[in-house]
């Protein structure tokens, strides 16, 4: 068996520097005195700080990231003695929730400090984001601040966070290795009569004995010759003779996720289901074959669907064919028609072809990749071509 080595949990100072380093350089570019973040996973790029209260909806949280200099948190009292273990210096805070005034005096003052040469605050309003903090209180500060514009700072977020540094790297690779394992595993574990949330359960219980921190995302769906969806279960199904056991898992490691499937025969299945499965895990190897520096992940997209359009694929209502992966279970870019978005090292991508072989069944591969310099890297074990088996 394959072992993996867990990366020691947080960063050093350097790497979140780093970061904002590359963050003020493209901030440049976007024309951004500073970006105001207020959601969980962009904070926790920018600063270390991780809180299981995120799940709180009570209380806004903001942390300013300057042109220049380090960032600055403006944050609820009950948060304030952890961010000061960072390496954030300018920490303030307001004994939340103040639902008349939650923040907004102290964020106001701060950006109203801000050096101003483009007039504009790059904020979380655009595709694959949201604002974690009232849209009133949105509004109510945009208007204490004159001639200081807030605008969609989305685009520019989320070109910081696509390419992924060495530290990033390692977690990722890290917890797709201990899932693969676990997945191979699985049919140690299940027998024909158990039920899919057995099969999840199990699967769970061993991805975190492992070692990983938690498995947020796992569903889990059964259908005799393949399930009609892939996103809801896990289900209470029995596993039955002539079933296709389906399942996905987003885990997470320090924070960063894996998100990759596998396919399980129950007992006998038919030869129909077994040519897709083979075909979709070819669309597999020539997305993965394009998936290099210079080609964009349309490309990725066109090699895959290729392939699977040629062994009568019905459709596939994903909508897509893969995406950015890793603070968050899904990120840009998508691998779909249209993005042009152009892979570059340190890229982490899924390569995830699916297809409907008969009317409501379906058959869906998915794979992790890291771009490298020359090609990509297999982050995850690689599936086999035929269906593994539960007896």
């Amino acid at each position: 068996m394959t072992s993996f080595d867990a990366p020691a949990h947080g960063f050093p100072s350097s790497e979140f520097e780093g970061r904002v380093a590359r963050a003020q350089e493209i901030m440049r570019r976007y024309e951004f005195d500073a970006l105001l973040l207020t959601t969980s996973h962009n904070i926790r790029y920018f600063t270390g700080f991780d809180s299981q209260f995120w799940e709180s909806p009570t209380r806004p949280w903001f942390v300013v990231v300057p042109a220049e200099g380090k960032p600055m948190a403006v944050i609820p009292e009950i948060g304030a003695p952890e961010m000061e273990r960072t390496w954030i210096d300018d920490v303030r805070s307001w004994p939340a929730p103040q639902p008349a005034d939650d923040g907004t005096s102290l964020l106001t003052a701060a950006l109203a400090q801000l050096p101003r040469r483009f007039g504009r605050v790059g904020a979380e309003l655009g595709r694959e984001m949201s604002l974690r903090m009232p849209v009133m209180q949105f509004l109510e500060l945009r208007d204490k601040l004159p001639g200081l514009e807030l605008d969609n700072g989305s685009p520019c977020i989320w070109e910081v966070r696509r390419v992924k540094t060495e530290g990033e790297i390692a977690r990722i690779r890290f917890i797709c290795g201990i899932a693969s394992q676990a997945y191979e595993n699985l049919p140690n574990l299940v027998s024909q009569g158990d039920s899919v949330r057995d099969a999840c359960r199990r699967l769970t219980i061993d991805i975190l004995n492992r070692g990983a921190d938690a498995v947020p995302f796992l569903p889990g769906i059964a259908g005799f010759d393949g399930p009609n969806q892939i996103v809801c279960g896990p289900q209470d199904k029995d596993l039955e003779e002539g079933d296709i056991l389906f399942i996905d898992t987003g885990s997470t490691y320090d924070g960063y996720f894996c998100d990759f499937d596998r396919n399980y025969a129950v007992g006998k299945v038919s030869d129909e289901a077994r040519r897709a499965n083979a075909a979709v895990w070819d669309a597999t190897e020539a997305g993965l074959a394009v998936a290099r520096p210079g080609a964009t992940v349309e490309d990725v997209w066109r090699a895959q669907s290729e392939v699977i359009e040629a062994a009568g694929s019905l459709g596939n209502n994903v909508g897509r064919m893969g995406h950015g992966l890793g603070l968050q279970l899904t990120e840009p870019p998508s691998n779909m028609p249209g993005d042009i978005t152009m892979l570059e090292p340190g890229v982490v991508l899924t390569i995830e072809p699916g297809m409907e072989f008969a009317p409501g069944h379906m058959i869906v591969h998915e794979e992790n990749v890291l771009i490298t310099e020359d090609g990509c890297e297999l982050l995850t074990l690689r599936a086999p071509r035929d269906f593994w088996t539960i007896d």
